[in-house]
This record gives C-alpha cells, structure tokens and sequence, in this order.
C-alpha cells in the first residue's frame, strides 16, 4: 500500500489507501442504526468501486480490528526482515498514527495508545500502564509459581495495581501499590514467604537495580 492517504473524497472518519496493483482499500467506522444495536464496528472495504462491489467487505468489532492489525504488523515486520530474526532479548516499537504504536517482540505484537484527552483514540494502554501491567503480571507469575510449588490452588489468582504519577520533575510513576488475592487462600505460615517472593520477580528487582539504559539515534 502507498504511504499516503489518496486525495479522492471521503465519507467522514474514513481512510482510503490505493496499493501498489491499484485496489482501494477503505477502512471506517460505522454507528450503530438502532437503540438495541451493537457499539460502533469498523468497517473494512477492498475493491474498486466506493461500495466495495466489485471487491470485498468485512464490519470488525473493536477487539477484531485491533487484532487484525496487529497480525499486518507482525507480517509486516517478517517481510521486512525485522521480526523474523527478533530474540527474546529485542523489542521493535513502529508508529501507526497519532499516538498509537506498535510494540512486537519473538512474533508477538500489541498495541500502545493515548486516550483521548492526549490525542490519542483510546485503542489500547498508554505505556505508563504498560509498564505497571509489566510490573504487576510478573508479581503475579511469581507468586503463581510459588503457589503451584507448594500445591497451593493458584486458581483465581488476582493481583491489582493502583498507580499514581509524580507531581514534580522528572515525569514518572511515583507510587504503586499491589495487592495480590489468593481465592483459595494461603496458610498464615506461608504468606511471608509467597510476599517475598512476589517481590523478587524480574521487573521488581529492576527498578530496584536499574539497568544501565543508552538511547541512540540513527
């Protein structure tokens, strides 16, 4: 497809691209006709004529249209010999639009977004959410893993975060607070231990040993 969004009219909150064979591709939202119809949907149209007669067409819930959009990254990426080679170790983030961005890493791609106060479209989590997710999923895998490891029902294993931003320079996280539910409950005698375990995780011990981070241009 060309870079650039082609120059005939369209209907509001649509986007047309022309590929390189010349097909038009349309991608939009559509509105729900009646009070007991589904949210909105987007609707993605492939052919030639505004109706997408002579081509094809597809209405994609929200979930639907971020998933197929993260599996075009992903083959994007392979056909450009980007994520193909990617190790567990490497992350390739790629701009999408406004404030949206694609986040892949071993063939697997997710999406950052701002909501849309900031610009964004509200697609998905901002990367500061990311990052407390990042943080409270790891206290959870351990934790899981400490419960499995002393046949300790792991089911319904839940953790929340409640995260608030600094109000001074530098901007950042100023404060996290984790709360781990065990549904099944945990012996008085064990909780110390599955506590210090939790916070041992990966992404814990980094932010209390920072790692040596260079960024580069080029």
């Amino acid at each position: 497809m060309c870079p650039y969004v082609c120059d005939a009219p369209q209907a509001p909150e649509q986007l047309t691209f022309r590929t390189i064979g010349g097909t038009d591709v349309r991608v939009g939202r559509i509105a729900p006709s009646g009070a007991g119809a589904p949210g909105r949907r987007i609707s993605l149209q492939i052919g030639h004529s505004p109706g997408g007669a002579d081509g094809a067409r597809a209405a994609l819930t929200p979930h639907q249209a971020r998933h197929l959009a993260a599996t075009l990254l992903q083959q994007a990426a392979a056909a450009e010999g980007g994520i193909a080679d990617v190790t567990a170790g490497q992350v390739e983030v790629s701009y999408l639009g406004r404030e949206s961005y694609s986040v892949a890493t071993r063939g697997h791609t997710l999406l950052t977004d701002q909501p849309s106060t900031a610009g964004g479209a509200d697609a998905a989590m901002t990367p500061t959410e990311l990052f407390v997710a990042s943080l409270s999923s790891c206290v959870a895998f351990y934790a899981g893993r400490y419960l499995a490891r002393h046949e300790l029902n792991r089911d319904g294993l839940h953790v929340s975060a409640a995260f608030a931003t600094a109000t001074d320079r530098p901007a950042r996280v100023g404060a996290v607070k984790l709360t781990i539910r065990v549904p099944g409950g945990v012996p008085p005698s064990r909780q110390a231990a599955l506590l210090a375990v939790a916070s041992h995780c990966t992404v814990h011990n980094t932010l209390h040993h920072p790692p040596d981070i260079a960024i580069e241009l080029t």
